[in-house]
């Protein structure tokens, strides 16, 4: 058993209660924060937050990154032994029309937690960056060595803020900091906003899915439980470097129309197509080198979209009042 506590911000987000449920299962005390904030209907939220609650070495804490005091009353209180930030304010599209959410709580939030990090004396924080940092750039697959200065979003100008604040906190006040390009992350308990859901939504009720660049469009999608084992390895391994930036991915970048015809396999229902331009902030792929986490973390992804999305939909079918309150939310 651990004495001390991990905390996991975004505790009630789609990658940071899969993080909390693994990592209780393992016998460690997890913190979870998380403001419950209403991107998405907050009922999805609670649902995760709900099977957490059940294990005894689980405690929950309502609070907003942008909240200094409040998280330092969290620090105060308990002996933190790790923290992993996942909170944040995901979505590129949405960064177009909200600009001051990212900044409040994707660069300020994060700024708070760095500086908690350091005043309580934490060895390790590991944080969520995102493969949108890679922006515009035509050199694939994606590498941490490839520059990347060229945002197309402000979702990505924030996540690669948090990355530079990061190295800047681990080179003055010498503790690591881990820094994780997520791509496309998916499966059951997802977010509603992703493309896996919208997509099983419409097709499911009959109406038209909206296939961005006509279709020309690539993803890496990466399975939720090769990401975990990741973000584990990020949070435990011996001998990282103070300051590491790790792409988590699936190292196979598919074709968005393929995979909507494993959604259409699955489902039996053959999708209706309405085919559009590229959106504002998108990109046209992404695909990540991942040679750096199998070195140094280990890190295997195992699971085919062919695998994986047939998962999410039996998840999908399987909590129907859970999806019913989201579809009628929209």
């Amino acid at each position: 058993m651990h004495n001390n506590y991990i905390i996991v911000t975004g505790s009630a987000g789609f990658i940071g209660f899969s993080l909390c449920r693994e990592l209780l299962k393992e016998g460690h005390k997890v913190i979870g924060i998380d403001n419950f904030n209403d991107y998405y209907l907050p009922v999805l939220k609670e649902g995760r937050a709900e099977l957490l609650r059940k294990n005894k070495n689980y405690i929950e804490k309502r609070v907003d990154l942008d909240d200094y005091k409040g998280l330092a009353a969290v620090f105060k209180e308990y002996k933190i032994e790790t923290v992993c930030n996942l909170a944040a304010q995901a979505g590129v599209r949405y960064s177009i029309d909200h600009p001051f959410v990212y900044e409040k709580s994707n660069v300020s939030g994060f700024l708070n937690i760095l500086e908690l990090v350091r005043h309580f004396e934490v060895p390790r924080l590991v944080y969520a960056s995102s493969s949108s940092v890679y922006g515009g750039n035509k050199k694939v697959p994606f590498s941490e060595a490839d520059p990347v200065d060229n945002p197309v979003s402000l979702y990505a100008a924030t996540k690669k803020a948090d990355e530079l604040m990061a190295h800047c906190y681990s080179h003055l006040y010498g503790f690591q900091s881990i820094g994780l390009r997520f791509f496309t992350v998916y499966g059951p308990w997802g977010r509603p906003d992703m493309a896996l859901w919208l997509f099983t939504e419409a097709i499911t009720s009959g109406k038209p899915i909206k296939v961005f660049n006509y279709g020309n469009m690539k993803r890496d999608f990466t399975y939720i439980d090769d990401i975990i084992s990741g973000v584990k390895a990020s949070l435990f391994k011996n001998g990282l470097k103070n300051y590491e930036v790790f792409n988590l991915g699936n190292n196979n970048t598919e074709q968005l129309l393929d995979m909507i015809s494993v959604i259409e396999n699955e489902l039996g229902i053959e999708a209706e197509k309405e085919m559009l331009p590229l959106q504002p902030g998108d990109v046209p792929a992404t695909y990540a080198d991942i040679e750096k986490a199998q070195a140094k973390l280990g890190f295997k992804p195992k699971t085919k979209i062919e695998a994986g999305i047939p998962q999410f939909i039996q998840w999908y079918k399987q909590h129907s009042s859970l999806v019913e309150k989201i579809k009628s939310s929209r």
